[in-house]
């Protein structure tokens, strides 16, 4: 499969930016450890979802293309799917919740898409999206359930390795699964003595639910601040990658997540969504020190007018 990675990287090259690997003394120090953190919110359309949405899109047949495609998201895969499709001159439909942050929506807008409304309570964004593929014949392309996304997404972890070295620690969001998967397939090839560790909000685990038991679970209608990663479950292809390649995973809280992203917003000058704060909100929780720690940062797509509700109970 890290072949695949290495493909993606090559369709990617001069496309997806290499985004920054920053380094804080000030976190360092209040780690003990020596931390890297992969910026994926200066990636285009603001999250790593790019890098995946490119791959599997780009490397669609020409016919499948000039049909156009459909996906389903709260965020960044429709921004994804969107700006990859304007990018190569794709018709793009994007099927999103009603209650889709208003940023992400208007940027999938403003990238050309066709928007699909949906209720996530009532309705099935999987069942809305197959009923337009029945009717006008796009191709799907899913958020993260599919070998060209996970090959797309493991990326990041290639470029963080690369630029930063190897690594003791891997710390990485987790939704449905492709980011994680991809990275921690990159990160056992580059690094193989680092420990990959998924990190998910506490009212939305069903990653570490699955991987405790060993069998998948899902949760109905999760809904933490990390908006993007309120997947009910992983996938059946991301599952097993998760299995054979990452360690272990740790939960967090609403109020870890807030704290983590007031830090990245006022002490680093990082302008991270609730998802992309997610896995530097675990790091305390690792219980290590004097270690190479990477992080990954996913995404910086917030509504910053409500950035302010989110903020207002830290205690500074």
């Amino acid at each position: 499969m890290y072949e695949k990675i290495v493909e993606a990287a090559n369709r990617l090259e001069g496309i997806a930016h290499k985004t920054p690997v920053h380094t804080s003394t000030l976190l360092n120090e209040l780690t003990g450890n020596q931390m890297f953190l992969k910026c994926e919110n200066f990636q285009r359309m603001g999250a790593f979802k790019f890098r995946g949405a490119y791959n599997a899109i780009s490397s669609l047949p020409e016919a499948s293309q000039n049909k156009g495609v459909i996906a389903y998201s709260s965020g960044n895969h429709a921004m994804a799917t969107a700006l990859t499709c304007k990018i190569l001159g794709i018709p793009a439909t994007v099927v999103m919740p009603d209650d889709a942050p208003q940023v992400k929506a208007a940027a999938v807008k403003d990238y050309g898409a066709t928007i699909i409304r949906y209720n996530r309570k009532t309705e099935s964004r999987e069942e809305k999206a197959q009923d337009l593929i029945d009717e006008f014949g796009y191709t799907l392309i899913p958020p993260f359930n599919a070998e060209p996304i996970v090959a797309g997404q493991g990326t990041v972890a290639k470029e963080l390795i690369e630029e930063a070295g190897e690594l003791d620690y891997l710390l990485v969001p987790c939704g449905g699964g492709g980011l994680i998967s991809g990275c921690a397939i990159a990160a056992k090839q580059l690094s193989p003595q680092c420990k990959v560790i998924g990190v998910e909000p506490v009212v939305s685990n069903d990653a570490t639910k699955s991987f405790k038991a060993g069998e998948l679970q899902a949760i109905e209608h999760p809904n933490s601040i990390a908006d993007g990663l309120n997947t009910p479950t992983l996938g059946n292809i991301t599952f097993p990658l998760i299995q054979e390649y990452v360690d272990d995973f740790i939960t967090v809280s609403e109020e870890e997540i807030k704290a983590a992203m007031y830090f990245l917003w006022t002490r680093l000058k990082l302008v991270v969504e609730p998802s992309g704060a997610v896995a530097l909100a675990a790091y305390q929780k690792l219980s290590v020190k004097n270690k190479r720690i990477g992080v990954v940062l996913s995404g910086g797509n917030v509504d910053v007018r409500k950035a302010g509700e989110l903020f207002k109970d830290i205690s500074v």
